[in-house]
């Protein structure tokens, strides 16, 4: 779930009817937070066959599977967003939560920007794919550290995982406008070093926040 004991990701999307009206369906239906974390793990894997079907396909497919796994990313942040509501706001929390919200976050990051390295047409794209999954990874890790030591939780950007998922989201969908139009696929390349710069810069800046407030006792 999106949401733990010490820290919960501020999201202004939290507090819209459509998101409210969803978790309290999904609360009175019976449906476990945890089960929706691990429905996220189905979409994850569902977009990362996407792209890794768009390679070998004709280019009509190809684009109808570049657009299909954007929709996958979002359908992740959106169960991202709902099984947390469902355990705090209908209380349905429970002690394994944390590790429901933690593990498939990270399966999702290594799987979906795993994956996109493999549609740039250039050399080391799978390696690029690789560093930017192995990137978004450090975020999360600099911020789960920070709460351990007692720092507090910091959601803080400026490629925090929503950041990622939009960025992700858009090289997709660039990447279908591409196919359409029988250009080369270069924008997942961009996409991919944005994300990993980005989540280095991130992961800096936690750090630096995490040893100030340490600092400070």
């Amino acid at each position: 779930m999106d949401e733990n004991a010490i820290g919960r990701r501020p999201l202004e999307s939290r507090d819209t009817r459509w998101a409210l009206t969803l978790a309290r369906g999904l609360a009175q239906a019976g449906v476990a937070p945890n089960t929706i974390s691990v429905a996220s793990v189905v979409v994850d894997s569902a977009g990362a066959i996407c792209i890794a079907l768009a390679r070998d396909v004709a280019p009509a497919p190809r684009a109808a599977l570049f657009v299909g796994a954007a929709v996958c990313v979002q359908l992740r942040l959106l169960a991202n967003l709902l099984d947390g509501m469902v355990a705090t706001e209908h209380g349905r929390a429970t002690a394994t939560g944390p590790l429901y919200n933690e593990v498939p976050d990270r399966l999702a990051d290594i799987v979906l920007i795993g994956a996109a390295g493999a549609i740039v047409d250039a050399m080391g794209g799978t390696l690029l794919g690789a560093t930017a999954a192995l990137a978004a990874v450090l975020t999360a890790y600099v911020r789960t550290l920070g709460t351990a030591l007692g720092a507090g939780t910091d959601f803080s950007g400026p490629m925090a995982k929503p950041q990622r998922m939009a960025v992700l989201t858009a090289g997709l969908l660039a990447s279908a406008v591409e196919t359409a139009f029988g250009l080369p696929l270069r924008a997942m390349g961009a996409t991919l070093v944005v994300i990993t710069l980005g989540s280095i810069a991130t992961a800096a800046r936690r750090l630096r926040r995490i040893s100030l407030r340490l600092s400070a006792g």
